[in-house]
């Protein structure tokens, strides 16, 4: 479903939460588009050795060791074991206090789905109590999998979006911040998101389609 369909079929969704302005809704479909082909989707941890030292064995954040990248990550012997990359990467010390898992296997349970790829208990757990404020029905602590439904995964865009105040640098056209707070975290977070010049080409293009 294309941009413009998903803004027909969703416009009072979209219009209760903000999302009614040309550049809210330019911006918000640019980065839905680049992030997921404006399709829910499953994180995607089919790392490579390379891949997951890459990711996650940096200078900045050593989330994952060697021995475990060479027994869990893809490589000539072996497919990568996705489940137990997920649940070191995401959890420990650094999964509690960055994304409240507690418990274990909460790495892979709240691995990244949806739209925007929502990750973490905790961002599952003020999903749903958004939610239900809102009279919607869904648990998706317990049901994370309900993020892969069209629907749900419109919803937790919305709140992510919302969440993080994205309008307020959509309102001033800055696609650097937004960019940023969809791939960094943060609109002052170091550092270029991962493909500018691609959702700055979107961008061109969602402005031909929402006026």
């Amino acid at each position: 479903m294309s941009a413009l369909e998903l803004s027909i079929k969703y416009k009072t969704l979209l219009d209760l939460n903000g999302i009614n302005r040309p550049l809210r809704k330019q911006h918000f479909f640019t980065q839905a588009d680049h992030e997921s082909g404006l399709k829910a989707k499953t994180e995607n941890l089919n790392y490579s050795v390379e891949g997951v030292l890459n990711t996650f064995n940096s200078k900045k954040s050593k989330r994952i060791s060697q021995t475990q990248a060479y027994a869990y990550g893809r490589s000539a012997n072996h497919p990568a074991n996705q489940e137990a990359i997920a649940n070191i990467v995401y959890g420990g010390i650094w999964g509690r206090e960055n994304l409240g898992n507690t418990e274990p296997g909460d790495g892979w349970k709240f691995r990244g789905r949806g739209i925007f790829q929502i990750t973490g208990r905790s961002n599952y757990q003020q999903l749903t109590d958004w939610a239900k404020s809102k009279g919607l029905n869904a648990d998706y602590v317990n049901n994370p999998d309900l993020l892969l439904n069209e629907a749900d995964s419109m919803i937790a865009a919305i709140w992510y979006w919302n969440k993080r105040g994205i309008n307020n640098f959509a309102d001033q056209d800055n696609v650097l911040a937004v960019s940023k707070i969809i791939n960094l975290g943060s609109a002052t977070a170091d550092g270029t998101p991962n493909h500018l010049e691609e959702r700055k080409a979107k961008l061109k293009y969602y402005k031909t389609i929402f006026k």
